[in-house]
């Protein structure tokens, strides 16, 4: 039998009953309120804390995505438990959520496995991850058909990310695929307040102005933080080179907004890559 990997956090990170989950992802998107847009979505970069204090930021990225159709979505996401180096996927079988189970792009993942570069397969790496778990319940929602390619990242290493993102590159081209690709990440963590939004600040105005390398160097400075930089940087790395030009945030909060408690936050945002480069002005509330 084919491995399917079981959920790990739901009844936690989000509902375990699959009716009040679809309810509480299509509650937040409900609540996102902003004008069409005619730009093609290539990348996104979205929280993965529990669904009560990031879901509703994450509901933006993809309320940007609905009604766009890909053949296959891949996530990008730090690992929270073990570190190793490249990056650790599953060639086989599906994910599991409440939602039902969500098939691997097995061509896609064994072509770039296949290259044997920085992507290996390590089913133990994705077990208890939940930086990337919690992601596929949304795009089951919003996109009807699509396949998945999980990536955890075990390291934050440049090195990788460049060739991650040749490797990636060179396998969408030869398999012919259109694909989405969602960079998983929270923001800083833990601060006060005040200094978390200084610091996620940073990290805000770099994208809106789709500045890879001044983010990365705010990164390795200490400017400003995020746990899954190298989701980040990949995610942003990969869409351009697959011929996103813009970038827009669309969402900046953090727990403090919805808990009331401000002594120690993590931040989280949503933002889109697109191919249009030319700027609209849609609005966004």
């Amino acid at each position: 039998m084919a491995f399917i990997r079981e959920p790990s956090v739901s009844g936690t990170f989000y509902p375990d009953n699959p009716k009040i989950l679809k309810k509480t992802i299509e509650d937040y998107l409900q609540n996102v309120i902003f004008e069409p847009s005619n730009k093609e979505v290539i990348g996104l970069l979205s929280p993965h804390a529990g669904y009560i204090y990031s879901g509703q930021v994450a509901a933006y990225g993809y309320k940007a995505i609905m009604g766009s159709h890909y053949d296959t979505v891949i996530v990008i996401a730090p690992s929270h438990r073990s570190h190793f180096e490249g990056s650790a996927t599953i060639v086989k079988g599906g994910y599991r959520t409440p939602l039902g189970v969500v098939q691997i792009d097995e061509e896609l993942a064994g072509e770039i496995v296949s290259l044997k570069t920085v992507v290996w397969p390590d089913i133990d790496a994705h077990r208890d991850e939940h930086s990337l778990e919690v992601q596929v319940p949304f795009l089951q929602v919003i996109l009807k058909n699509f396949r998945l390619l999980p990536l955890i990242l075990g390291s934050q290493e440049p090195s990788v990310f460049v060739a991650l993102v040749d490797t990636l590159y060179r396998s969408i081209k030869k398999t012919n695929r259109k694909v989405l690709v969602v960079g998983s990440t929270d923001l800083s963590h833990y601060y006060p307040y005040a200094e978390a939004v200084r610091l996620d600040t940073v990290v805000k105005q770099r994208l809106q102005s789709y500045d890879i390398e001044g983010l990365q160097d705010d990164f390795y400075k200490g400017t400003c933080e995020a746990c899954g930089t190298g989701p980040i940087l990949t995610t942003m790395m990969l869409s351009k080179k697959l011929g996103a030009s813009y970038a827009k945030v669309l969402k900046y909060a953090n727990s403090g907004d919805v808990s009331g408690d401000r002594s120690g936050v993590v931040g989280y945002i949503s933002c889109i890559f697109t191919i249009n480069n030319q700027r609209e002005t849609e609005k966004l509330y």
